[in-house]
């Protein structure tokens, strides 16, 4: 059963994250240029001067932050900033989009145009000072998460209605070998968003316009799902003091804001499954 956990209305919210060593829940509203922190029951807003959407925690006060045209680190108690590296700066209607830490530290971030319409986007790793290209050719790149044996990683190109597998090498996380698919929701006509992968290693991911998470074994079965109010759900992650609370964020792009509907609320959905901690982005 969901509820609402936050009312802010976001655009696109997006890139939401359980910040272990604060206790504490973050994500983005990506078209206000805004990143939400909850404190207590209510939300601090930072508005920043362009688009920022998702983030890895590397200490208690600091993440790392990805925007139209770097990563950067961002002390959440002071609130500033600190360029780490460029991302696509030179290319014009371009920005950040589904991303998160993996196993090793490295941070695994999309890239895509701001109006999706082509396949201009890539999938980078960030690692040890390294900013690699993964996957170039990407439409609209989402689903990035990782399984808790760090045997593989999953990620979606959108429009493909696929999420796909890639095996990862033990030492350093690079991907080893080609990507498989995992999933192809197609003949549902769904389309596969941010995702998440919990503790059991089960892959959970947001079907955006279908108002719900899908949760997919680690053979690609569908397990379960679990429904929101509004149908533009976005990104999953869990999260609370154990970790079995599923958060999801969504978006309110194009909908009529008087239908009744919850269009770019945060939910909840407590003990869904048990999650693993978010990974630690080591610089």
């Amino acid at each position: 059963m969901s509820e609402i956990f936050d009312e802010t209305r976001c655009v696109l919210g997006e890139g939401p994250l359980w910040h272990p060593a604060r206790g504490q829940f973050l994500w983005f509203d990506i078209n206000r240029h805004q990143l939400l922190i909850r404190e207590g029951k209510g939300t601090r807003v930072v508005q920043f001067g362009e688009f920022v959407s998702a983030a890895g925690w590397v200490d208690e006060s600091s993440v790392l932050i990805a925007s139209a045209t770097r990563l950067f680190l961002f002390d959440l108690d002071r609130e500033r900033s600190e360029d780490v590296e460029g991302l696509e700066p030179d290319i014009a209607n371009h920005r950040a989009n589904d991303g998160r830490a993996d196993p090793w530290g490295g941070f695994w971030i999309g890239t895509t145009m701001n109006d999706h319409s082509e396949k201009t986007g890539a999938i980078y790793r960030y690692y040890r000072g390294e900013l690699r290209v993964l996957y170039p050719g990407i439409q609209i790149p989402n689903a990035i998460c990782f399984s808790p044996d760090r045997k593989f990683a999953y990620y979606s190109d959108t429009p493909t209605h696929k999420i796909m597998r890639q095996k990862l090498e033990a030492d350093r996380g690079w991907p080893d070998g080609d990507p498989e698919v995992f999933v192809d929701v197609g003949a549902e006509g769904l389309y596969p968003d941010g995702a998440v992968v919990d503790a059991a290693g089960n892959v959970w991911c947001a079907m955006f316009d279908a108002g719900k998470v899908m949760a997919f074994t680690p053979g690609g079965e569908t397990l379960r799902e679990v429904a929101f109010a509004a149908p533009q759900t976005t990104c999953p992650a869990f999260g609370g003091s154990d970790l079995t609370t599923l958060f999801c964020t969504s978006a309110a792009r194009d909908m009529d804001p008087g239908d009744g509907r919850p269009h770019g609320a945060t939910f909840a959905a407590p003990e869904t499954a048990k999650g693993q901690a978010e990974h630690r982005v080591r610089l």
